[in-house]
This record gives C-alpha cells, sequence and structure tokens, in this order.
C-alpha cells in the first residue's frame, strides 16, 4: 500500500512470557470480548475509548497493547502515541495467543 509503513507487531505469546512486571497489558476489544475471555492481568479499554477515557498510565510506561487480530491495537498504538505514551507496543490479536485465559 502506498505510503503506509509497516508496523512492528511483536509476537503475543513471547511478549506475555517475558514482559516485566511493571509493565502494562492493555486489550483493546470491547467490553463483552473482553469478558469472553482475556490475556490475564490485561486492563480492558475499548479503542474507540482511548481519547476519551483519563489514562491513568505514566506516559513512559511500556504498554503492550492487544485485540482480536492486531487491527485495534494498531489503531490503539497509534492514538496513544498521539496523546504522548512514548513506550507503547503492538503485540497482535488474542487469537494468536497459546496461553491460559481468564473470563469474565
Amino acid at each position: 500500500m502506498f505510503g503506509l509503513r509497516k508496523e512492528e507487531v511483536l509476537d503475543i505469546n513471547e511478549v506475555i512470557q517475558t514482559r516485566d512486571k511493571g509493565s502494562i497489558l492493555l486489550d483493546v476489544r470491547e467490553q463483552d470480548e473482553y469478558e469472553e475471555g482475556h490475556i490475564p492481568d490485561s486492563i480492558n479499554i475499548p479503542v474507540d475509548t482511548i481519547g476519551k477515557t483519563e489514562l491513568k498510565f505514566d506516559k513512559d510506561s511500556c504498554i503492550y497493547v492487544y485485540c482480536q487480530t492486531g487491527m485495534r491495537a494498531m489503531r490503539a498504538v497509534r492514538i496513544l502515541k498521539k496523546l504522548g505514551y512514548t513506550n507503547t507496543k503492538n503485540i497482535g490479536g488474542i487469537l494468536s495467543y497459546r496461553g491460559e485465559v481468564e473470563k469474565g
């Protein structure tokens, strides 16, 4: 596609296994999707509310963002960067995740 840069997407399984405890795991799917199954210790903020919600993260926090397939995560990372969050990373979609999920 002309004019678009390919965004780096990290491997969701590798990140979950190796991430620092102080990092933030952000699920940007809708609340009902999150409740159907999410990665343990993740926080749910739907992508469409990111610019409208007061985020309580430091601007330099390491934020790993995921959704269902990675597309909403890509959008969320762009929004977060525009808001001044300097260390945001797209880790793709939960469909690629091989670990346990929590419900509710």
